[in-house]
């Protein structure tokens, strides 16, 4: 399987970030750790191995990335004001430099004439984040497949909420989305694959 890793400053967080790409060639792919997760998560949770037949076979191309939800989501007792907006520099961080990187290097692997649309992948709190995304910039993101997510800020933010924290609350921004907005026939032509698992960990404690 052919791999490249990257570390490049990122304008919009202020420090060096790390990331793997995973294919030659395909779809592309942004996976999401799972909370608190770094890059290399992807491959060592053995994930590389199980999407190997798509990925070797040139039909889809990951790039798995760093969370920041230790300095966002994680960190609890932290401002919620300041902790929101360092979470919003991290989404501007995907779409502004991760999302262009994996479209350019799919384009150029695949000749592909104009930029493709990205698939977003995540895994618990990884899941979340990949709604989000697909939910907020459904012109960047075509696919979304989410694994076991929680898709209210509450989990994070607890009963905490401004403009920022609301624009990143699935489950608060959907409820209140205008039938006629223009994203609404992008939704109808993309497909989001939304699972819940029915284990221990699925249901908090209340």
């Amino acid at each position: 399987m052919e791999t490249q890793y990257f570390k490049d400053y990122s304008p919009a967080l202020g420090r060096e970030m790390e990331c793997k790409v995973y294919g030659h060639a395909g779809r592309p792919m942004l996976f999401i750790p799972c909370q608190d997760g770094r890059f290399f998560d992807f491959e060592d949770f053995h994930m590389a191995g199980t999407l190997a037949p798509w990925i070797e076979s040139g039909q889809i191309m990951v790039i798995s990335i760093d969370t920041i939800d230790q300095e966002t989501w994680s960190d609890t007792n932290g401002d919620p004001y300041w902790r929101i907006r360092r979470y919003e520099q991290w989404i501007r961080y995907i779409v502004e430099e991760v999302v262009p990187k994996i479209q350019y290097i799919a384009k150029e692997r695949n000749g592909w004439d104009s930029l493709p649309g990205v698939i977003a992948f995540g895994c618990s709190l990884g899941a979340t984040h990949a709604v989000n995304l697909y939910l907020r910039f459904p012109y960047l993101f075509d696919g979304c497949l989410a694994l076991s997510g929680i898709y209210t800020a509450k989990y994070g933010f607890g009963d905490y909420m401004d403009e920022v924290v609301y624009q990143n609350s699935p489950v608060d921004y959907m409820a209140n989305f205008p039938t006629d907005h223009p994203y609404m026939d992008l939704y109808h032509s993309r497909k989001a694959v939304i699972c819940c698992g029915q284990g221990a960990w699925e249901q908090p404690d209340t």
